[in-house]
């Protein structure tokens, strides 16, 4: 793979990092809202903790390809 490609490749970790970001505080901003008005959290807290995985995936794959460019 060319320069240029890991390089598309990277733009594409980057932004899947954000978003993975974006849907984490959201969510906290769901379980917040649900813990306020006294509801279950159950649910909402087991997405918060599947976007956290999901985020650690994606953070470790941008990293890894950080690394190969770095190479």
């Amino acid at each position: 793979m060319d320069r240029a490609m890991w390089q598309r490749h990277l733009a594409i970790a980057e932004r899947h990092v954000g978003e993975a970001r974006g849907h984490i505080s959201h969510q906290r901003q769901i379980v917040a809202e649900l813990e306020q008005g006294g509801y279950d959290t159950t649910t909402a807290k087991a997405i918060l903790t599947q976007f956290e995985a999901t985020l650690k995936l994606h953070t470790e794959d941008r990293d890894r390809l950080q690394a190969d460019l770095a190479r």
